[in-house]
């Protein structure tokens, strides 16, 4: 039996207090995430718990430092829709508020929202999608411009685009008919400040950051290079913990040098009968293994990270060796066409180039700061992930807040038109709530251009009610008109899409089932009272009299 011990100052709400301050939580956090939608979007300012200042409207950027769950698992999931699930969630939870003051169970709203999900899924694959080819270099291209479209990086859109495709098409892995595509591991950014973001470039190869005490280099370029990858140090063998040793004479300490030397040269021998170019280990190489490798015309490079050595490996058909013991000729890298160090502002840079057929790449990134490049990273991971869900599942849908309409849209239809005892009962109010709160994003986009909402947004229904061939409509994000979605080439991946909505609704039926919050932590305003308080008792006690200064 588990039994927790609270303070005095434990605080305790249940039932519908407990699920109305969850559904207070989540309209202001929708509140403040809604400017960020669309083109129009206003930037946050947020302050790190470490004092650093984010500039960003991208949502999961503003919500990680306010540790928000539902935006991480939207980025993690499909990369995009950070912004959007945040204020669907928002808008969800806000229309349970209503069927809750009526007196509704939460049991009976979940069933209508799990229902309702199902539906928007059915929809969203058979109404409100278009197939897209993804061997059509330029319809892909359209797809991933529409989605950077709102990010700071739009101006450069070509590029990014171009940057983007050609980085998720270099790392795919199509083997038995599994597709993979690891964005997180063996697509890496090298954010070098300076110079213009139309520097930026895309190695097909691997790059790593080294400052002059992680590698000893013989020479600063080799063409066609054969690699060796070691996860060991090429030093003397050390002592797990505490090792002493005693000499009874010089000459053993002169022998013990001796054969700390030899060992080393064993290792270096094993290296270089293989005759490589370049050797990279992720742990120390000492002084003698340096000058052993540099006599040989070997270059190195030492403590490299586990996951940049596992990307040099992609690229350069090398297997990575935890013993020089196990060294084999099929183990050296070849396919790496050119290996180079190259100076860039004042640091040094390695550079595994012209690799043939490599599954890994870096995105090398040039801007004028830091919080430039931070933001910029971010643009293009959301476009590689764009590019990555439609390669995985290639159908696309509307943007502009079109395929919400059209799922509103049916959803109304639905529960117009469906006879089922589903519909009969009281579940059938919180049902049509989703078709209302899926009318929030094309709303939001409306009001952040400046646009008249109520007439736009009953234009937009009304030609979404003419005929379903119309589910491509919807709001222009800069002027805020009314346009068809497939005119102007504005298209999401439908992957995208649906996890937004799964997670909008699952997050609003996850918060609705909490009836029963027990928070022991001092409000702010506790803190401060107790502090005052304290504060307070201490300048008494001070300026209490003491017996001597009675006496005297």
């Amino acid at each position: 039996m588990n039994v927790m011990v609270l303070n005095a100052n434990t605080r305790r709400d249940q039932g519908k207090k407990a699920q109305f301050s969850n559904i207070y939580a989540a309209k202001t956090i929708a509140d403040t995430i809604r400017t960020c939608l669309g083109p129009r979007a206003m930037l946050k300012m947020v302050l790190d718990p470490m004092g650093g200042i984010v500039l960003t409207n991208d949502g999961n950027a503003i919500l990680r430092e306010s540790m928000i769950e539902i935006s991480r698992t939207q980025d993690e999931e499909v990369g995009d829709g950070t912004t959007s699930v945040i204020i669907l969630a928002g808008e969800i939870l806000a229309q349970s508020e209503a069927f809750l003051e009526q007196g509704l169970h939460a049991t009976v709203i979940i069933r209508a929202y799990r229902k309702a999900l199902e539906d928007c899924i059915e929809i969203m694959k058979t109404k409100a999608s278009i197939p897209i080819d993804i061997n059509n270099r330029n319809e892909m291209l359209h797809v991933v411009k529409s989605c950077i479209g709102t990010k700071y990086i739009s101006r450069w859109s070509d590029l990014a685009c171009q940057i983007a495709l050609d980085a998720v098409q270099t790392i795919a892995i199509d083997e038995n008919g599994r597709k993979e595509i690891d964005i997180k591991r063996y697509a890496r950014f090298e954010k070098i400040p300076g110079g213009a973001i139309e520097d930026s470039y895309l190695l097909k190869g691997s790059s790593k950051h080294i400052r002059f005490c992680f590698y000893l280099v013989h020479t600063s370029r080799v063409e066609n290079p054969r690699i060796i990858l070691l996860d060991c140090s090429l030093e003397y063998k050390k002592g797990e913990s505490q090792t002493s040793l005693e000499f009874n004479a010089e000459p053993d300490f002169t022998r013990m040098l001796q054969l700390e030397e030899k060992y080393v040269h064993v290792m270096c021998q094993e290296i270089i009968a293989h005759k490589p170019h370049v050797v990279v280990t992720e742990k120390g190489i000492s002084d003698v293994a340096a000058h052993y490798l540099a006599m040989a015309g070997i270059s190195a490079v030492r403590r490299t990270k586990k996951s940049d050595t596992n990307r040099i490996a992609r690229v350069c058909g090398a297997q990575i060796v935890n013993d020089t013991a196990d060294l084999r000729d099929e183990v050296v890298g070849t396919s790496c066409g050119l290996f180079e160090i190259r100076k860039i502002g004042d640091e040094y840079y390695t550079f595994f180039d012209q690799c043939k057929n490599p599954k890994a790449c870096t995105i090398v990134l040039r801007g004028s700061s830091k919080d430039v490049l931070n933001e910029i990273e971010r643009n293009f991971h959301d476009a590689m992930n764009v590019a990555r869900n439609v390669m995985l599942e290639p159908r696309l849908t509307p943007g502009g807040g079109a395929v919400e309409m059209a799922i509103a849209r049916s959803l109304e239809e639905r529960s117009n038109s469906d006879k089922s005892d589903f519909f009969k009962g009281v579940e059938k109010y919180p049902y049509k709530s989703i078709q209302r709160a899926m009318e929030i994003i094309p709303r939001t986009l409306i009001q952040n251009c400046g646009g008249n909402i109520i007439k736009q947004l009953t234009s937009l229904k009304a030609k979404h009610a003419q005929s379903e061939e119309n589910f491509s409509w919807g709001v222009d994000g800069e002027t805020g008109q009314l346009v068809d979605m497939k005119k102007l080439g504005i298209w999401e991946p439908i992957a995208v899409k649906m996890q937004t909505i799964k997670t909008a609704i699952e997050t609003a039926i996850l918060l609705l089932r909490i009836d029963d919050i027990v928070s022991g932590t001092k409000k702010a305003s506790t803190l401060t009272e107790s502090d005052s308080t304290s504060a307070k008792k201490k300048k008494d006690e001070e300026e209490k009299p003491t017996e001597e200064s009675q006496k005297d």
